[in-house]
């Protein structure tokens, strides 16, 4: 299994590309950039979430919780009345994240367990397409692209750790096939990710149906406002 010093350097380098290209190549801002390649490169160490313990781990949780209110800080100052709303909004997500979250996982997740999984990785994204509010779907899309290859970096690494090499034989070891998988050993998680996913899946077809027919988001704003 690679470490977490592994995937802090696979996952940087490729939110270093990804920010780069997205510049360069696809007329994004540099700023819309340079996000896209951070959270590529928190992406790349997300499934380690589930872990139960060590420094790595509540550094990550740190990063999670602080990053999550920036991207959805948008989000944060529409849904509020005032600037100080939100910033109390933001403040309440981070110890949320930071704690609450951090707390429950010590208690519920198992390591390799469905955070390491392609249904996991997708959440993620659609997380990230949600939560980062722009009226540009191609600024959401490279927002959650980079969520996805930084998370994948994290399972193709794993995977990659778990073959050792003897003279011209391949050798699996016990963790090969534990990350990049669709279904876990428990039934209850993963009835748990797909009911997730499902849902998220259902609210990102909506939000790009909005996207591309601004008629339905004044529609539903003015619907909305009558209780309709």
């Amino acid at each position: 299994m690679a470490g977490y010093r592994e995937h802090i350097s696979v996952s940087g380098l490729l939110g270093i590309a990804y920010g780069a290209t997205s510049v360069f190549f696809a007329d994004f801002t540099p700023v819309q950039g340079a996000l896209a390649g951070c959270l590529t490169w928190l992406a790349g160490m997300l499934p380690d979430l589930d872990s139960s313990s060590g420094r790595p781990i509540r550094e990550l949780f740190d990063l999670t919780a602080a990053m999550a209110p920036l991207v959805m800080m948008q989000h944060l100052l529409n849904w509020a009345d005032n600037t100080e709303e939100a910033l109390f909004a933001a403040i309440a997500l981070y110890v949320a994240i930071r704690y609450g979250a951090a707390a429950v996982m010590r208690r519920v997740a198992v390591h390799r367990g469905m955070f390491h999984s392609i249904p996991a990785m997708l959440i993620a994204s659609e997380l990230v397409f949600l939560g980062y509010e722009s009226d540009s779907l191609a600024v959401r899309c490279l927002m959650a692209g980079g969520t996805t290859i930084g998370f994948l970096s994290h399972l193709v690494l794993d995977e990659m750790y778990a073959v050792s090499w003897g003279g011209v034989i391949l050798k699996l070891n016990r963790a090969a096939g534990s990350a990049v998988k669709l279904v876990g050993g428990s039934l209850l998680w993963n009835l748990i990710t797909y009911s997730l996913l499902a849902v998220l899946t259902y609210a990102v077809i909506i939000e790009i149906d909005l996207l591309e027919n601004p008629t339905h988001r004044r529609w539903s704003i003015f619907t909305s406002g009558f209780g309709i």
